[in-house]
């Protein structure tokens, strides 16, 4: 990931914590979805991260990226309470959602934000699909193979493997 030299070691040290919270509660696509908040952190200028509780940065991303992700929905499959969360991390709940309150308003997530939306909702994202073609608004998963991928590389739509719809269905 695109992380400024000199926030390195911070980088470090908050998905340290992320990871290893992830890997014992959650799962790897947590984890990677928190390095990515984390490093879009660490790009901004100046960066917020260069201040403050490491332990603090790692929950409030936990918190940011889970509530993101529906994780306070006791449906989701993943799923557990800001208190326990609070519990696990060992940081105040209202000091993660005043942190993650702060994350939100200077890089503007919002739930189902196709950047830190889990694969399982991608999927089903009701925009993350959509495009223009020749003026009209279409799935993109029903374009043919090219236009997918010139849709891909152009970061219009999610790189997601297996997404396509088979051939047999598109024509």
């Amino acid at each position: 990931m695109r992380v400024p030299k000199a926030l390195r070691p911070r980088f470090d040290e908050i998905c340290a914590l992320t990871d290893r919270f992830c890997a014992e509660r959650l799962d790897a696509e947590y984890a990677e979805l928190c390095r990515k908040l984390v490093a879009k952190l660490a790009r901004k200028r100046p960066s917020p991260l260069e201040r403050g509780d490491p332990r603090i940065w790692a929950a409030a991303a936990l918190y940011t990226v889970g509530s993101l992700n529906f994780i306070f929905d006791r449906e989701q499959e993943l799923h557990m309470s800001g208190d326990e969360l609070s519990a696990l991390t060992g940081i105040p709940k209202s000091t993660m959602a005043n942190k993650a309150k702060a994350i939100r308003d200077l890089l503007g997530p919002h739930r189902l934000d196709p950047e830190l939306c889990r694969r399982e909702l991608l999927e089903r994202h009701p925009f993350a699909w959509l495009v223009e073609v020749d003026g009209l608004i279409v799935d993109a998963r029903w374009l043919p193979a090219p236009r997918q991928e010139e849709a891909r590389r152009r970061g219009l739509i999610p790189d997601l493997p297996g997404t396509a719809a088979p051939a047999s269905e598109a024509a």
